[in-house]
């Protein structure tokens, strides 16, 4: 028969050995250690709990809102800020301006002078290409601005010269950066048929369109069918005659969809000659050097067969009858009537899609104003 353990009562010296043990494991207390983990998460819970007070909480919510704007301006490119002017690549893009006037840039530079850059400059951060780079963004619009604010450092070394207000757009594709800056220009000077057409070639030989014709129609996709034909004849001019012309942008409109249509019809050899040969001093004379070229273009050519001098094509301007008008150009414009209402007809060489596009927007503007 199994004999049993007698139970003994620990000591006194037992029990506060234990004791003593205890209180060094849970309290810490003289140890160094910190609460027991049920403990230390009591406690985090208990301070979390803690309500904060309605000031502290709209405080923070506003914080948080303030912060996402800002975040959001930054990331839509409505923030301003300062940057240095040196850190600005102007030529990052090919401008659509291709002359500045020098009283225009001295009246802007006493303007910023005086009153401070009323108007910021847009540009864009250039991709990192792995290579040390002077520029850190490409300027987007303000050209003029940017270059007076540089002017007046050079002639002041200002400091406050040094930087110049500036939106950075987001990071975009070409096309759309080119549609910025003539947008901007469009609004803000009037630029010339000839500097539209430049603009639509460069920016198709850059890449950023497929082509001419695609370059035009993001370009100018607001403009008219017609302003987007003369367009294309002025990108055209461009084309073939931009190295040959000393004052291009004198061009008139008339005279540039005149001489557009010589170039459609080959005239491109005979026209580079003559302005090869002959030295111009202004713009008009220019202007008259081409109009006598198409001149002799248009002339009628003699029939080897038949001996003697050519007779000359002659007409008679004004109405020929109450249904037939002749202009001084020679084109003759007919007016018919049918069952639904009446009929205009124009007959003649120099009528092309350019002036009928011309015409339709005429009659438009006409029409709408009645």
């Amino acid at each position: 028969m199994a004999r049993r353990r007698k139970l003994e009562a620990p000591s006194s010296a037992d029990l506060s050995k234990l004791e003593e043990e205890f209180r060094s494991e849970t309290s810490g207390a003289g140890s160094g250690r910190g609460l027991a983990p049920i403990a230390q998460v009591a406690a985090d819970s208990a301070a979390l709990s803690q309500p904060s007070s309605p000031e502290d909480r709209t405080r923070l919510a506003h914080l948080e809102r303030r912060e996402a704007d800002l975040k959001g301006a930054e990331t839509e490119g409505r923030l301003l800020v300062d940057l240095p002017v040196g850190d600005i690549d102007a030529d990052a893009m090919v401008r659509d301006r291709s002359v500045i006037d020098a009283d225009e840039m001295l009246e802007l530079r006493l303007s910023i002078a005086a009153n401070g850059l009323r108007l910021p400059i847009e540009v864009y951060e250039l991709p990192e290409t792995g290579e040390a780079r002077v520029a850190r963004y490409g300027l987007v619009s303000g050209y003029r601005r940017l270059m007076a604010v540089r002017e007046l450092l050079g002639l002041t070394e200002d400091d406050r010269y040094k930087t110049i207000r500036s939106i950075i757009r987001p990071a975009a594709d070409a096309d759309a950066a080119f549609v910025a800056m003539v947008e901007e220009n469009e609004v803000r000077s009037e630029l010339s048929q000839f500097e539209r057409g430049r603009i639509a070639v460069l920016a198709s030989q850059q890449g950023a369109f497929l082509n001419v014709e695609d370059a035009v129609n993001k370009l100018y996709a607001t403009g008219s069918k017609a302003k987007r034909s003369k367009v294309r004849s002025f990108a055209l001019i461009f084309e073939e005659l931009g190295d040959m012309l000393e004052f291009p942008d004198a061009l008139s409109e008339r005279r540039g969809l005149k001489l557009a249509q010589a170039l459609r019809h080959g005239g491109e050899v005979i026209l580079r000659e003559a302005l090869a040969e002959r030295s111009v001093a202004s713009g008009e004379e220019e202007g008259a050097l081409i109009d006598t070229v198409i001149a002799s273009m248009d002339a009628p050519k003699p029939d080897p067969k038949k001996g003697g001098r050519p007779k000359s094509r002659k007409h008679v301007s004004g109405w020929q009858n109450a249904e037939t008008l002749v202009t001084s150009s020679g084109i003759t414009i007919r007016r018919q009537t049918d069952s639904e209402g009446y009929l205009l007809r124009f007959e003649g060489s120099n009528v092309d899609s350019d002036l009928m596009d011309s015409l339709v927007e005429e009659i438009r503007a006409l029409l709408e104003k009645s």
